[in-house]
C-alpha cells in the first residue's frame, strides 16, 4: 500500500467517524413529539447551528416553533425558525452573554403545555455564559483564561464556571415550567451530561466549597469579586446548584446522542468493510500528547515486529482529548498535530505504518485545520526541506511543520465535537 492509498483510507475513516456524530444524521431519531402549546428550541455549543437546522427540517410545519441557541464564531447556519447567535469561544463573550439572557427570559415564560427542547454540545460552557448576579462578563472572562491556562481538566474548570453561571449547572431546567428535552453530543470523557456545556439542565453534585479548592489547587488568582462570590456561596448566602434528586429538575431528562465510542465503531466497521482489522483501544485516551505518541508509537512497533497484540494489516484506533504543556513561544499547533510530530520521531521513518490525528471539531488548537496525517516518508520530506523535526518539537510548532511537508488536514467548522480521532495504520508486518 503506498502512501496516497493509506491516507485516502485514513481521510476516509475520520470521514466515518464524523458521519457518526452528525447532527443532521442522528438528531432526528431522538425529537420528542410536538406538545400541547408551543416548542422553544434553546442550546449552545459547537454542533448547536447543525442541531437546530436539523430540528426545522424533522419538526411539523403546523407545530409552533422558536427559540435562540448560541454557536462559535464561523460555526452557524442559515435558519428559519430558530435564530443562531454566533459568540466567543474558548472565551465568553457579550455577545453570548446578550443571548444567554434573552433565552433565560424565554425559558421564564414557558407554561406546563409548552415543550422546552435543549440542544446541547461542546463548547457551550463558554457560549451560554450569563455571569451570576455581581458579577461582570470581564470578571468571567479574566477567570475562564486563567482556568484555562492552568492545566486543569475539564469538569474541574466546569465545576468554577457553574458557580459563577446564572444558567449553567442545571439552573436553566429549573427556571421552566415546562418539560425539559435536553439532547447532549458529548465532548468529555465519560460522558457525563454533567460535564458538558456545564450541565445546563442536568443536577450538579459539585459545590462552591469544591470550585474555590480548585481556585487554590491550580493557584488561579480569581478577581475579587468572583472569590467574594464563591466564599458567599460556602456561607450559604447564595442557593447552590441543584443537586440530585432535586425536584425543581423532575421535569427534565438527559439523552446523550453522541459520543466518542460510536464515532470510533463507526470508523473501525470501515476499515473492516475494507479488509482490515480495527482495534479500539479507548475512547477517553488523556496525558501530555507527545508522551501519549511515545507509547503508541512502541504499540505499533510490536505489531509490525512482533505481530502481537495483532497481526497486521490492522488499525489502531482511539479518542480522548490529549494535552499540550507549551513550551515554544512561537509555536502553532494543536494537540493532535503535536501527538503526530512526536509519533513520527518515534518511529523514525519505519516503512509500512501511517497515520492520522485530527479533533472532530475540524479546528486543532487555534489553527485552521483539523490536524494532521503522517506516513513513513514524513521525516524524509521534511529533512529535504531542512526542517528538524525534534526542534519543531520541542518549539510546539507541529502546524508549521505539517504545513510544510503538505500533510495537514483542513475541514473547516465540521459543527460536531466528540473529542479527538486518531488512527494508527499498521500496513505490513516483519514477520
Amino acid at each position: 500500500m503506498n502512501t496516497a492509498q493509506a491516507r485516502e483510507l485514513l481521510l476516509g475513516s475520520y470521514r466515518a467517524a464524523l458521519d457518526a456524530a452528525d447532527p443532521l444524521r442522528i438528531v432526528p431519531a431522538h425529537l420528542p413529539s410536538p406538545p400541547a402549546g408551543r416548542t422553544l428550541v434553546v442550546g449552545a455549543g459547537k454542533a448547536a447551528a447543525a442541531m437546530a437546522l436539523a430540528v426545522e427540517r424533522h419538526w411539523p410545519a403546523d407545530a409552533p416553533l422558536s427559540g435562540t441557541v448560541i454557536t462559535r464564531y464561523r460555526h452557524g447556519l442559515p435558519t428559519n425558525r430558530i435564530p443562531v447567535v454566533e459568540a466567543g469561544h474558548p472565551v465568553p463573550d457579550a455577545a453570548g452573554e446578550q443571548a444567554a439572557a434573552g433565552i433565560l427570559a424565554e425559558v421564564a415564560r414557558l407554561t406546563s403545555q409548552d415543550l422546552l427542547l435543549v440542544l446541547v454540545s461542546g463548547g457551550g460552557s463558554s457560549l451560554l455564559s450569563l455571569p451570576a448576579p455581581g458579577i461582570r462578563m470581564a470578571d468571567l472572562k479574566a477567570v475562564t483564561r486563567d482556568l484555562l491556562h492552568c492545566g486543569a481538566p475539564i469538569q474541574a474548570i466546569n465545576t468554577v464556571r457553574k458557580h459563577l453561571s446564572a444558567i449553567q449547572g442545571g439552573r436553566l431546567a429549573a427556571a421552566s415550567r415546562a418539560p425539559v428535552h435536553a439532547l447532549v453530543i458529548s465532548d468529555v470523557t465519560g460522558d457525563d451530561p454533567t460535564h458538558i456545556a456545564s450541565g445546563p439542565c442536568v443536577a450538579d453534585p459539585t459545590t462552591y466549597a469544591d470550585a474555590l479548592e480548585i481556585l487554590r489547587r491550580y493557584r488561579v488568582q480569581a478577581p475579587a469579586v468572583v472569590s467574594a462570590h464563591l466564599e458567599r456561596g460556602l456561607r450559604g448566602d447564595i442557593t447552590e446548584t441543584p443537586k440530585p434528586g432535586d425536584p425543581a429538575l423532575a421535569h427534565a431528562s438527559n439523552l446523550v446522542i453522541a459520543t466518542a465510542q460510536q464515532s470510533l465503531q463507526a470508523a473501525a466497521a470501515f476499515f473492516r468493510d475494507r479488509g482490515i482489522a480495527a482495534a479500539i483501544l479507548g475512547d477517553s485516551v488523556t496525558g501530555e500528547a507527545r508522551e501519549v505518541a511515545k507509547a503508541y508509537a512502541a504499540l505499533a512497533r510490536q505489531v509490525q515486529g512482533h505481530g502481537t497484540p495483532w497481526p497486521a494489516p490492522v488499525a489502531l484506533i482511539s479518542g480522548g482529548e490529549c494535552t499540550v504543556t507549551v513550551r515554544g513561544t512561537q509555536g502553532r499547533g494543536g494537540r493532535c498535530s503535536e501527538f503526530l510530530l512526536s509519533l513520527a520521531l518515534e518511529l523514525d521513518a519505519a516503512p509500512g505504518i501511517h497515520a492520522l490525528a485530527c479533533d472532530t471539531d475540524g479546528i486543532d488548537g487555534s489553527e485552521d485545520n483539523a490536524g494532521a496525517t503522517l506516513g513513513p516518508d514524513t521525516l524524509g520530506q521534511a529533512a529535504a526541506l531542512g526542517m528538524d523535526a525534534a526542534a519543531r518539537l520541542d518549539a510546539n510548532d507541529a502546524y508549521g511543520f505539517f504545513a510544510a511537508t503538505g500533510d495537514l488536514v483542513v475541514t473547516g467548522p465540521t459543527r460536531t465535537n466528540v473529542n479527538d480521532y486518531r488512527v494508527i495504520l499498521v500496513t505490513e508486518g516483519k514477520l
